[in-house]
C-alpha cells in the first residue's frame, strides 16, 4: 500500500476516522496496532509473521534482560536477539548474494558448480524494522527501562507511517507518547496534512514524473550514452532519491502527527552540507545516528588513536552500504563515504585556525564540492552493476569511445532548473527546518502554494512509482 495511491488515502481517512471517535486509549492504541498490520498485509500476508517473531522475540528477551542479575545473562540474552533479528535479516536479504558470488568464486577455479539457486523474496522493511526492535533491546541492555506494555511495543515496532521505510524511530522516543491519550491540535493536523501534500509532491511530481525518466533513460543506456548526458543523468538521480526519500519521510511524518504522535526528521538540508560529516548529520539522520550510537561508537569510535578511528569509520559506512542492499555497488558506496570521512578528519586539524574557511563564498564552494563527490558515489548506488558505473563515469570524463550514442530524448533544462532549484533552496535553508520557513509565509501566500500543489497533483498524478527505499 503505496502512500501516492487512492487505496492508502481511503485507509488513512477511515484509520484517522476510527481513532477520533470517543474511544478507550487502550483501544485507539489496538485499532491503531491493527491498522499497521493490515498496511503491512497488503504487500505480503505471510510476513506479518515476521514482525510478530521480532516483536515476540525482543519483548521476551528485553523483559528477561532487565531482571538478569549478572552481565553474563544479560550478554547472552542481547547475544540471542542479535542472532535471531540479523539472522532472519542476512537470509532474506544477504543469502542469495553470498551464494552467487561464491558460485562464482567456485567456477574462477575451474570448478563446476551450478547450485539450484533459492527463490527468495525480500520482506518489505525489513531492515528498517529490524533495526528498530534492536536498538530497544541494546538500550535495555545498556541499562535502559523495558517497556511496561506489550501493547506499546508492538506498535513501536509497527505503526504503519513510518514501519517500512523510517525514519527508524528509538523505542525511548516512542513508547513514552503511549503512556497518554494522543490527540492532534488543530495546529498539527493542519500541519500534519500540509505534510502529506508537501511529502506527495516530492514523490509523486519531481521524484517520479520530472526525475526518474531522466534518470532510467541515461542509467539504462549507461555505456552507450554521451558525457553531457551521463553528468545529467547522475544530478537526476541525485534529487530524484532525495525527492523519494525525503517525500516518504515527509509523508510518514506527517501521518504520524495527525494521530497526535511526533516522529523525528530524517533529512534536514543535506545537499547544503559542508563537508561529509555534515553531510551524514543531514542525509537519512535516524540510520546515520543509529550506526553511530550502537555500532561506531561500540567499535570504539575515535577514542582510541588516529588508525582505530579510521577503521571504525571505514566498518561503519561499509556495513551503512551492505544495510541498503546485497551488492557491491552499495559497498562501493559505503566505502567511498568512509573514505571521504577518513580523509576530512585527516584534513580538519590542519585547518583549524583558517580564518578564510568562515567566509560565505568558501562555504557555497565546500558545500559545491561536498555534493558533487556525494553524487560521485551515487552512480554506484544507482547502476545495474559495477562495470556500467565505473563506465558511466569514464564517460564523463574522458568522453564516449563508441561510434554510435545513443540519443537521449529529455530535456536537460528539467534537470537543470530542478537540480539547481533544490541545491539552492537547501543552501539558503540550511539552518532552518521546513516548518520554520513555512512560518515566515503570509497564511495566504502557504494556503495558495498547498493549493497550487494538490492541484498538480490531482491533474498529473503520476504513475504510482513504488518508493526507492522499499526494496532495502
Amino acid at each position: 500500500m503505496l502512500f501516492n495511491s487512492l487505496t492508502f488515502l481511503i485507509f488513512f481517512a477511515i484509520v484517522l476516522g476510527l481513532y477520533y471517535l470517543p474511544l478507550n486509549w487502550q483501544i485507539k492504541k489496538f485499532n491503531l496496532l491493527t491498522a499497521s498490520y493490515l498496511f503491512y498485509a497488503a504487500w505480503n500476508p505471510p510476513f506479518v509473521l515476521l514482525l510478530w517473531l521480532s516483536t515476540l522475540v525482543d519483548w521476551f528477551i528485553a523483559s528477561k534482560m532487565a531482571l538478569a542479575d549478572n552481565q553474563r545473562k544479560k550478554k547472552l540474552l542481547l547475544i540471542i536477539s542479535l542472532t535471531v533479528n540479523l539472522g532472519l535479516l542476512a537470509y532474506f536479504k544477504y543469502a542469495t548474494f553470498v551464494l552467487d558470488n561464491f558460485v562464482l568464486l567456485i567456477n574462477s577455479l575451474n570448478i563446476s558448480y551450478h547450485p539450484v539457486l533459492p527463490s527468495i523474496i525480500l520482506p518489505v522493511g525489513i531492515s528498517f524494522y529490524t533495526f528498530q526492535t534492536l536498538s530497544y533491546t541494546i538500550d535495555v541492555y545498556r541499562g535502559g527501562k523495558p517497556s511496561k506494555s506489550f501493547l506499546d511495543f508492538a506498535l513501536f515496532v509497527t505503526f504503519f507511517p513510518q514501519l517500512v521505510a523510517g525514519p527508524i524511530v528509538r523505542s525511548s522516543y516512542f513508547l513514552p507518547q503511549c503512556e497518554t491519550p494522543k490527540q492532534a491540535t488543530s495546529q498539527q493536523l493542519g500541519w500534519g496534512l500540509s505534510l502529506l501534500i508537501i511529502g506527495l509532491f516530492q514523490k509523486s511530481i519531481l521524484a517520479d514524473s520530472l526525475l526518474a525518466p531522466i534518470v532510467e533513460q541515461v542509467f539504462n543506456n549507461a555505456t552507450q550514452t554521451g558525457a553531457l548526458d551521463n553528468w545529467l543523468g547522475m544530478f537526476a538521480f541525485s534529487g530524484q532519491i532525495f525527492f523519494d526519500f525525503a517525500g516518504y519521510s515527509t509523508c510518514a511524518i506527517g501521518a504520524a502527527l495527525c494521530f497526535g504522535f511526533i516522529l523525528p526528521d530524517n533529512f534536514h538540508a543535506p545537499y547544503a552540507a559542508i563537508g561529509f560529516s555534515d553531510f551524514w548529520r543531514r542525509w537519512h539522520i535516524s540510520l546515520s545516528t543509529w550506526l553511530r550510537d550502537y555500532l561506531y561508537i561500540s567499535l570504539g569510535g575515535n577514542r582510541n588513536g588516529s588508525y582505530q578511528t579510521y577503521r571504525n569509520l571505514l566498518i561503519t559506512m561499509l556495513l551503512g552500504g551492505l544495510w541498503h542492499g546485497a551488492a557491491w555497488g552499495f559497498l562501493i558506496w559505503g566505502a567511498l563515504h568512509g573514505f571521504y570521512l577518513m580523509v576530512e578528519r585527516a584534513l580538519k586539524p590542519h585547518f583549524k585556525d583558517a580564518k578564510w574557511l568562515e567566509l560565505t563564498s568558501v562555504k557555497f564552494l565546500l558545500a559545491l564540492m561536498t555534493y558533487l563527490l556525494i553524487c560521485f558515489a551515487w552512480v554506484f548506488f544507482r547502476a545495474p552493476d559495477v562495470f556500467t558505473a565505473f563506465t558511466m563515469l569514464k564517460v564523463m570524463f574522458v568522453g564516449q569511445a563508441t561510434a554510435q550514442i545513443v540519443p537521449l530524448t529529455f530535456q536537460p533544462l528539467t534537470v537543470i532548473l530542478v537540480i539547481g532549484s533544490l541545491f539552492l533552496f537547501q543552501w539558503f535553508n540550511r539552518e532552518h527546518h521546513l516548518e520554520q520557513v513555512v512560518q515566515k509565509l503570509p497564511a495566504k501566500i502557504w494556503a495558495g502554494i498547498l493549493a497550487i500543489l494538490m492541484l498538480w497533483l490531482l491533474l498529473a498524478p503520476g504513475d504510482q512509482r513504488a518508493f526507492i527505499y522499499f526494496q532495502f
